[in-house]
């Protein structure tokens, strides 16, 4: 039998209603043409109505295969960081909160877990247990059921377009901005209130994929890059996966 986690830790649920709750994207610098020199054409999102260019940014994000989410997420005083690879198949990625950080990888509907020492030990694993959890634990990867609380939870963090429905959300009356550029690609700024409500950096070279987000009340900053490339992933192997049966933690 492989180890099951229950993970009914406040944690999960502050981590998981900070990264629905509110995001923000790093603003890129503004995009500027010699002078003398006719602008380069673009992908014409930028002529389009505010409206417009968030349904051609939202539409593009939903065909797209896969996207890497990356950045903090700030919710109820606390940080958070994300790194995570998100395709059809599952993902792969990364996690830090509250001074913990954990690995996550879903394959299909298998959903597996990696920390080290310091996270188990933060997790209060059971006294009753015979040997010492978190050194048998540390580094090794754990099966999260899928009828644990627990794997709702952290597929959240592992689901493409339920994860980018809610950070994309912007709150109040649409306005196009400033022309930037993300890591090379030009983008136009779609703004929410403002800029109060969320800005939505939308490439204006390809594809107009959102390629950064800034939400309202300073929640964070995220990116998201690697569109539609293929990554593989590949469950753990048998020797990287440790069996605690139910009692790896205490469900509350």
């Amino acid at each position: 039998m492989i180890a099951r986690a229950s993970a009914t830790h406040p944690r999960w649920r502050r981590v998981l209603a900070g990264v629905v709750s509110g995001v923000t994207l790093l603003v890129g610098s503004v995009a500027c043409t010699p002078e003398g020199e006719p602008p380069e054409e673009t992908n014409g999102v930028d002529e389009l109505p505010p409206e417009e260019i968030e349904e051609a940014a939202r539409t593009a994000a939903a065909e797209a295969t896969s996207v890497r989410l990356s950045g903090t997420v700030l919710a109820d005083g606390a940080s958070y960081r994300l790194d995570m690879r998100l395709g059809p198949e599952g993902a792969v990625g990364e996690v830090s909160a509250e001074g913990a950080t954990f690995e996550l990888l879903r394959v299909g509907d298998e959903m597996y877990m990696r920390a080290d020492a310091a996270f188990w030990e933060t997790e209060g694993i059971p006294e009753e247990l015979d040997s010492d959890p978190t050194q048998k634990l540390d580094g090794k990867y754990v099966l999260v059921v899928t009828d644990d609380p627990a794997y709702a939870e952290l597929s959240g963090f592992t689901e493409k377009d339920g994860l980018l429905e809610a950070l994309l959300a912007l709150e109040g009356t649409r306005a196009v901005g400033e022309q930037n550029d993300v890591d090379g690609v030009r983008t136009i700024q779609l703004q929410a209130a403002e800029g109060a409500g969320g800005i939505m950096d939308v490439a204006l070279d390809g594809t107009p994929y959102p390629l950064r987000l800034r939400r309202g009340g300073g929640a964070g900053d995220l990116k998201l890059t690697d569109w539609g490339e293929d990554f593989t992933l590949h469950p753990p192997a048998d020797d990287e996966i440790v069996d605690y049966g139910d009692a790896l933690l205490p469900r509350e």
